[in-house]
């Protein structure tokens, strides 16, 4: 299942608006092996959401300091399929980092991008993630008006 998101062309590109389609993530946890590609350094091993897009991961605490994860970076994931014992293995990219510092936040994360994915694996993810309700955004209060002072 797919959402459809409404992109405006950053100016000076063609004005006209597009539309982009974006996976539906599904809340499941999974165990996973997250592996840096550049050092092939393990920064994770625990999936928290899916796609058949890409994966949000926690960070491994394991070990004096949780390691440091840029955007960008080139990734080799394997992960347990749901409802299976099949293995997938992802070629992805760090789309986004979460310090765990905001309100909400759950820990340290990294949002994952396929870019290369076995299309017999994405697939599977596509039948079995069917079975999973959507993923509930998680948002952040907004400050209110009157805490806001200006010089």
């Amino acid at each position: 299942m797919r959402d459809s998101l409404t992109t405006v062309a950053p100016s000076g590109a063609d004005s006209a608006a597009r539309t982009v389609s974006r996976a539906v993530r599904r809340s499941m946890v999974v165990p996973c092996q997250a592996v840096r590609e550049r050092d092939f350094r393990l920064v994770g091993r625990q999936v928290i959401d899916l796609s058949e897009d890409g994966v949000l991961v926690r960070l491994d605490q394991g070990g004096t300091t949780t390691p440091r994860v840029l955007t960008g970076e080139s990734m080799i994931l394997t992960f347990v399929a749901p409802f299976s014992r099949v293995f997938v293995d992802a070629e992805a990219f760090v789309a986004r980092v979460i310090h765990g510092r905001r309100p909400g936040d759950r820990g340290r994360e990294i949002g994952l991008i396929f870019e290369h994915i076995e299309p017999s694996a994405r697939a599977r993810l596509t039948r079995e993630l069917a079975w999973l309700r959507p993923t509930t955004a998680r948002r952040r209060e907004p400050a209110s008006r009157g805490s806001i002072r200006l010089g």
